[in-house]
């Protein structure tokens, strides 16, 4: 039997499943643990795998949210044999190293993106690097996003950008509202690549970057590349994993 940790969002139908789990199957301290069950939405799981990265532990969610793209269905009676049989998809995050307008700096890790948005009644300006190699001399738009292929379906989805698969070494740049040059929708790029957003004006037209809800404003330039050394671990049901669920996203 595995020695399991559950953890579990505020909501009380989180909260009451935890608690029936935790009967039923017993509960260990996330370090002694060999599987981490969360209980929730996707926020939840995001949360989760930031705060448990440490252990190098794979987590298995359950869906006690909303969305739920994350997670598996709940239920209670076969978890044992549904943990023995999940498929394992490993994710890097993304780092996000932050410059402010006043000197200070910031660092956040993001599972599914990294975004800029524009913090006041005018459009940012954005000038983009990658690789060092100047690509974009000035974005007007509402905010840019730099999206892994966990992330794709997330915010990314919803700024008209790519759903990428599971398995691509790529990333996402996706411009939100792009208002020069018109219409840019952004581009692939390499998952080694290092992209660096320099804010044009900052004072006039100030930025907030946002790394999986870890914001951080007044942003001068913001680097953002793939972190290959930390290996998020997540677990789901046969035939429900996130290959599947990107494919059947793209049909939906």
């Amino acid at each position: 039997m595995k020695k399991i940790a559950f953890t579990a969002g505020d909501t009380s139908i989180a909260q009451d499943a935890k608690s029936v789990l935790i009967e039923r199957y017993g509960n260990y301290p996330i370090e002694e643990a060999q599987v981490i069950v969360a209980l929730g939405g996707d926020g939840f799981m995001l949360q989760t795998l930031h705060d448990t990265q440490e252990f190098d532990v794979p987590v298995y969610g359950m869906n006690r949210g909303t969305v739920g793209f994350l997670m598996n269905e709940y239920h209670e009676d076969d978890l044992l044999y549904r943990l023995e049989a999940a498929e394992i998809a490993v994710l890097n995050p993304l780092r996000m190293d932050a410059v402010c307008v006043d000197g200070r700096q910031a660092a956040a890790l993001a599972i599914n993106e990294v975004s800029l948005l524009r913090e006041g009644p005018q459009a940012a300006k954005l000038r983009i690097y990658v690789d060092g190699r100047l690509r974009m001399q000035e974005l007007v738009c509402d905010g840019a996003l730099i999206a892994t292929p966990a992330g794709s379906t997330a915010y990314n989805y919803s700024a008209h950008g790519p759903i990428l698969p599971i398995g691509a070494d790529v990333l996402a740049l996706t411009a939100m509202a792009a208002f020069r040059p018109r219409r840019w929708r952004g581009a692939l790029l390499p998952k080694s690549a290092e992209v660096r957003f320099e804010v044009i004006n900052p004072q006039k037209r100030p930025v907030m970057a946002d790394a999986d809800s870890r914001s951080v404003r007044n942003v001068a330039t913001v680097t953002i590349r793939s972190e290959p050394t930390i290996r998020h671990q997540i677990l789901f049901d046969p035939g429900h994993g996130l290959e599947e669920r990107l494919i059947q996203e793209q049909f939906a």
